[in-house]
């Protein structure tokens, strides 16, 4: 049985033309041939990839699989271990430690408290887009903005300073900066943290890193999770809001739909994070030999997980490739699974809820300024999808 598995020689850079949303065709491929493959890292080291949506959602919950930087073996050189605070590659109980105290400040209620503030945003800028229109770019707009300033407000991070860390986040998780770029962006972003966290010490403020500072956690260590809740509550959403705007655009009969009947939105949402999937890929390395769907994946050896594939995997979702605001089969694995499910993932939701919405009501006539195929997208490479710009116009 091992001799038939399928092998995938290189992960894709990019997308077929003509298709934004849809994974890359060389997925789509080793998919139809089972739901794991054969892959080998850049490095040269053996590993799989895996497809299926069954597969890895059981892997993403197996603790015989590790999140530790370090034993990621995917590079010719050993990997140093995460710093300080950086959880979502670390396990128990490092990860707990880190985890734990954030757990309670990002409740379904206390989410939903946000919910006002998220409105008042999302005004704010739809407001400006109004006055300066008929024509904006999507992602500086709107898209950028509201998730912005939510996660600012959160950490405590002075709204003045938003627009550097913003375009240093942009360049390390963009995908598209050479190496160079991406180490002096981070090694910023660490920099300002660490002058944050300080900060709140000395004068403790309103907000979930001051509350930190209550706890035993090092000034290290508050830096480390500061990075983790900035990069991942802006990054992620912006880029949901903007290419999703962008799917429902492609899509005319779901807009109309969504249009029609706007207690459609929770679902609307739902199917947009399974259909983009914009975190598309994570890793995980085998702490002891593994049986996987039928392979066994050897100790030491690291995983690539395709949730962009396992959230299009036929056997899970009908007609997968297709965008169904109406869709009943959910369960989608855009957030994750087990232990590292996205800690930010009630904040998003609503979110993109709030944010659609209001988008879709201000502009009725809403549509893209430039043929579709001139759409800037990120490249493979970045950690998470999206778009570079959206360039839309409306009837003034």
């Amino acid at each position: 049985m091992g001799e038939s598995v399928y092998t995938v020689t290189a992960l894709p850079t990019e997308r077929g033309p003509g298709c934004p949303f849809d994974p890359p065709a060389e997925l789509t491929e080793a998919r139809s041939h089972g739901p794991i493959s054969r892959y080998t890292h850049p490095g040269g080291q053996p590993g799989w990839l895996i497809t299926g949506y069954d597969l890895v959602r059981s892997v993403l919950a197996d603790p015989r699989f590790s999140s530790r930087k370090e034993l990621m073996n995917v590079a010719d050189f050993e990997l140093p271990p995460a710093p300080p605070g950086e959880f979502l590659l670390m396990d128990e109980p490092q990860h707990s430690r880190y985890r734990k105290p954030l757990v309670g400040k990002f409740t379904a209620r206390r989410m939903r408290l946000l919910t006002e503030r998220v409105e008042q945003i999302t005004t704010e800028c739809l407001d400006a887009m109004e006055k300066a229109g008929p024509s904006a770019d999507l992602v500086t707009a709107f898209a950028k903005p509201i998730p912005t300033i939510i996660i600012c407000e959160l950490l405590g991070v002075p709204y003045e300073d938003r627009g550097s860390f913003q375009e240093q986040i942009d360049k390390f998780m963009g995908g598209a900066t050479s190496d160079e770029e991406l180490i002096a962006a981070y090694t910023a972003t660490q920099e300002y943290l660490a002058q944050l966290v300080a900060a709140k010490r000395a004068n403790p403020t309103d907000d979930v890193l001051s509350e930190l500072t209550d706890s035993d956690l090092t000034d290290e260590e508050l830096k480390g999770i500061g990075l983790i809740l900035l990069a991942a509550g802006f990054d992620t959403t912006a880029n949901m809001l903007s290419l999703g705007t962008f799917a429902l655009l492609q899509n005319p009969a779901q807009l109309a739909a969504l249009r029609a009947d706007p207690a459609l939105i929770d679902q609307a949402v739902e199917e947009l994070l399974r259909y983009l999937s914009v975190a598309k890929t994570l890793m995980r390395t085998a702490l002891e030999d593994v049986e996987v769907g039928g392979q066994t994946i050897a100790a030491g050896t690291t995983v690539v997980l395709s949730y962009h594939m396992a959230n299009h995997d036929p056997e899970r979702f009908t007609d997968p490739h297709v965008l169904d605001l109406h869709r009943q089969d959910g369960g989608h694995l855009a957030f994750g699974h087990g232990i590292h499910l996205c800690l930010g993932h009630q904040l998003a939701r609503i979110e993109m809820r709030v944010a659609f919405a209001a988008l879709l009501d201000r502009f009725p006539t809403l549509r893209l300024a430039v043929p579709a195929e001139e759409v800037g997208l990120r490249p493979e490479t970045a950690d998470i999808y999206g778009v570079t710009s959206l360039p839309v116009t409306w009837d003034a």
